[in-house]
């Protein structure tokens, strides 16, 4: 499950934007949207692409897109 606010920080800290994300993933800005709410899985080689866009570590990646649980994810009924 992606922890989307550790997804949006990293998108600012890196300071490249959604648009150029799906750029790069060449998917639509919809679909990112989808996928960075958690209604939609990333797959594996859109979550590398994306590590490299935003110099994220192993480890950072691992928090970012394989967390086990999300709090305040929309998507999770707790």
């Amino acid at each position: 499950m992606t922890d989307t606010k550790l997804l949006e920080l990293a998108i600012v800290r890196a300071g490249v934007t959604k648009r150029e994300i799906a750029k790069a993933l060449n998917i639509s800005e919809t679909a990112l949207y989808a996928k960075i709410k958690g209604v939609r899985e990333f797959k594996a080689s859109e979550i590398i692409i994306i590590q490299r866009l935003l110099n994220l570590s192993n480890e950072e990646r691992d928090r970012i897109f394989f967390a086990d649980s999300v709090e305040n994810n929309s998507t999770l009924s707790e």
